[in-house]
């Protein structure tokens, strides 16, 4: 059943999806649907070509808008030899601000992407479809005001990755400002 409309894709609840999750992307959202009820029907997944997954590909293959999706990049740093690490979350045509909005947040010296074979291996997602959603506990997850708020392009909703390269979520911008481990961050965005 089509619970949204959004592009050509076809959304479905997530939870009735696990098959179209990682492992702990389907764990987190379960565990947050008890916490709060509204995640349920809210959280949507949607298949797609795996070799569509990059923003670019899949704005033009299903009809979204490019505001639309966020993309999930993790960010490391170091501080008298403790390592942070950050998950950013960007609206798709900005871009995350690591040499300053992200470095500071985690206040290390210096912040640099995490290598993707680690950021693979750690997060238990595929390269590609890391979302914000299940990712290792100690992860802060750093989302920028502009991804949680209404977008003239997309409306309410954003689209992220699902864990996998061969699906994406869609949920309410509100929504996840509201998940446990979210800290929304107004100007972590450049663009």
């Amino acid at each position: 059943m089509t619970i949204l409309t959004l592009g050509s894709l076809t959304w479905s609840r997530a939870l009735d999806h696990p098959d179209l999750l990682a492992p702990s992307t389907a764990a987190a959202i379960a565990a947050w649907a008890v916490d709060e009820p509204a995640v349920a029907d809210a959280v949507l997944v949607a298949p797609i070509d795996p070799a569509m997954s990059d923003t670019a590909a899949l704005t033009e293959a299903y009809a979204l808008p490019p505001a639309a999706s966020a993309n999930c990049v993790l960010v490391a740093g170091k501080r008298e030899g403790d390592e942070r690490i950050a998950a950013a979350v960007v609206r798709a045509t900005t871009r995350a601000d690591v040499n300053n909005a992200v470095k500071r947040l985690l206040d290390v010296r210096k912040a640099s992407f995490l290598p993707m074979d680690r950021a693979v291996e750690e997060s238990g997602m595929e390269y590609g479809g890391i979302t914000p959603v299940g990712l290792p506990d100690g992860y802060r997850v750093l989302v920028d005001a502009r991804v949680v708020a209404p977008d003239d392009e997309a409306g309410d909703v954003v689209v992220l990755g699902s864990g996998i390269r061969g699906s994406k979520l869609a949920l309410p911008g509100a929504l996840l400002a509201r998940a446990p481990w979210v800290e929304v961050v107004e100007g972590l965005a450049i663009g």
